[in-house]
């Protein structure tokens, strides 16, 4: 069901799930707020008014990547094949520049994530990958790889990073940018 709240003189449209869960939790991971509510909460309004600076901040930052976002292109190119290529190379490299070892390797389209790497190491890429530049798409696969190393993105996962990439915060705005990008044009 949709809804409407105003926060600071924005309408933000919101859902309302609900599930077998213990706590209510707000999501923002398609660029519309989700209210995940546990099955036999009725009042939504308590969660909203407590959390509406950071529903406001979180909106506004994605109302600036999708402008920033119509700036860019997607490679509409780039088949899967040729991403699962690019993507065995790089991974072949960055295990031997790190003395580590991927297991397997899975392609598969995911919902909220650029790609995960298990504690059995074994790195799964989201197809919308293809999309993205090459240099963006070697990030992504850095990050996933480094949580081989350090599982949680801490400061030894952010210092690790930097070695490689010293403006990572701004690959990763870059990636939320196409993100939103990807959500409205795929």
């Amino acid at each position: 069901m949709e809804n409407q709240v105003r926060i600071n003189d924005s309408t933000i449209n919101y859902e309302i799930v609900h599930r077998n869960i213990k706590y209510p939790r707000l999501e923002f991971k398609t660029g519309k707020l989700l209210l995940v509510m546990p099955k036999d909460h009725k009042d939504y309004s308590d969660l909203i008014e407590k959390h509406q600076d950071w529903i406001f901040k979180r909106s506004s930052e994605i109302a600036a990547a999708l402008e920033k976002a119509q700036k860019k292109e997607l490679d509409l190119k780039r088949t899967d094949e040729e991403l699962k290529k690019l993507i065995s190379s790089i991974v072949e490299i960055i295990s031997s520049d790190l003395k580590i070892n991927i297991n397997n390797l899975y392609f598969r389209r995911m919902k909220s994530k650029w790609g995960s790497c298990s504690p059995n190491m074994n790195l799964t890429i989201n197809t919308l990958l293809k999309y993205l530049p090459d240099n963006l798409i070697q990030y992504v696969i850095f990050h996933e790889m480094i949580h081989v190393i350090q599982r949680k993105h801490n400061e030894h996962f952010w210092r690790i990073i930097s070695t490689k990439f010293d403006n990572y915060e701004e690959k990763e705005k870059e990636l939320f940018e196409y993100w939103f990008l990807i959500q409205k044009k795929i």
